[in-house]
């Protein structure tokens, strides 16, 4: 179970508002499968000046005050005061003191490495075959990912998707994968009868496009598994007639080589009539089908171990604050939807395009069916034409 140390005020019993004073807060994952956890679990958190934060290897603590985070913690013991969280005390305004405890929750993010995160269409995608016209395809793999930048990780999905459990941000990022795949699928192949020359490029171009998406969240894809990409029953059947076409083809060039040779034999003195003779063959079958796959990145910005400027890329200490090359902070608050420009945490536009902070990318829209999608798709979920 999660610790923390709770003290009730006056020594009593949980008051009818839900408050609970926290003098040690710390929290350990017996689990070792989530990803975020809040303290305290429910009802308001009341932190008491000169508080314990207890923070893990392989954690980090962000401070979230009235939907949005402030302040980060890395691993070690820290006394609550002040001047350790100036930009909360700033924005909150509070004489925070020993009789004004500052009411905030703390979430802690596990960033660690979780390897085994499964993807997949929840209901099978629509695809355009030039041949086969509107099929439907069923995806599944696994994916792997980091944490790298905790306080944008917390403001994005905490904050901005109100996503509050481990399962809830594995079920959404998966949606994105799914996405993204249907538009490497619509944008990269033409007809199913060519995925298996196809594969690899998709592969990475899946890859390098949920990069992308991941990084606005504060998280590193350190690995993608595709475990198997089916079209349904029918059209199945239509790659195995097709395959058996192509070996029909042949086998009838066989033939009528075989019996030219056969002929020609025949017509030499002293050759054989060709009674009895026959012809042996063996026939290979090929019936396309995906097997597991992984592409891992190259760069090698998901590995763990080192921290990286999120303005230049620099490497960094894990425990530096400012980037020793463009002083960049280390620490992101938040990202531009429409740059992509990290931005500070009281910032209303963004420095770089001058874009609304809190103008969110809404989803896109169908013109076909009037289905919704997720932001930035190329390609449609439900019809499969393109957006």
């Amino acid at each position: 179970m999660p610790q923390a140390g709770p003290v009730f005020a006056d020594n009593t019993a949980m008051g009818m508002n839900n408050l609970i004073f926290l003098e040690v807060i710390e929290w350990f994952d017996e689990s070792g499968s989530e990803i975020i956890h809040r303290i305290p679990e429910s009802g308001s958190g009341e932190i008491k000046f000169g508080a314990q934060l207890i923070v893990r290897e392989s954690q980090a603590a962000v401070f979230f005050y009235k939907g949005k985070g402030y302040d980060a913690f890395g691993p070690g013991r820290h006394t609550l005061i002040t001047s350790n969280i100036p930009i909360l005390t700033k924005i909150a305004s509070l004489p925070w003191g020993m009789t004004s405890p500052l009411r905030a929750e703390v979430w802690f993010a596990n960033m660690k490495e979780f390897p085994n995160l499964k993807w997949g269409t929840r209901d099978p995608v629509a695809f355009r075959d030039k041949e086969l016209g509107l099929i439907r395809l069923r995806a599944f793999g696994i994916f792997g990912i980091r944490v790298v930048q905790p306080l944008l990780f917390i403001n994005k999905l905490v904050g901005t998707q109100g996503i509050f459990t481990t399962a809830g941000i594995e079920e959404y990022l998966g949606q994105i994968i799914v996405s993204r795949f249907n538009d490497m699928m619509g944008e990269g192949l033409d007809t199913v009868f060519n995925l298996p020359g196809k594969y690899e490029a998709i592969s990475a171009g899946l890859l390098k496009k949920v990069q992308e998406d991941l990084s606005r969240y504060g998280i590193a894809l350190s690995n993608l598994y595709t475990g198997s990409i089916t079209p349904p029953p029918e059209v199945q059947k239509a790659i195995d007639d097709k395959s058996r076409l192509g070996v029909f083809d042949d086998l009838d060039k066989l033939i009528k080589m075989k019996t030219a040779m056969a002929l020609e034999k025949a017509s030499e003195p002293g050759g054989e009539t060709g009674a009895g003779a026959g012809i042996g063959m063996g026939l290979g079958l090929l019936v396309p089908a995906m097997l597991a796959g992984m592409v891992r990145p190259q760069d090698g910005k998901g590995a763990p171990g080192g921290a990286h400027c999120p303005e230049c890329g620099a490497q960094v200490p894990e425990d530096s604050r400012f980037c020793s090359r463009c002083g960049h902070q280390i620490l992101v608050f938040g990202k531009c939807q429409g740059c992509g420009k990290n931005v500070p945490p009281q910032a209303n536009f963004c420095p770089r395009c001058g874009r609304s902070v809190s103008a969110a990318p809404g989803p896109e829209k169908c013109p076909h069916c009037g289905k919704e999608n997720l932001p930035e798709s190329s390609c449609c979920n439900n019809c499969g034409n393109k957006i």
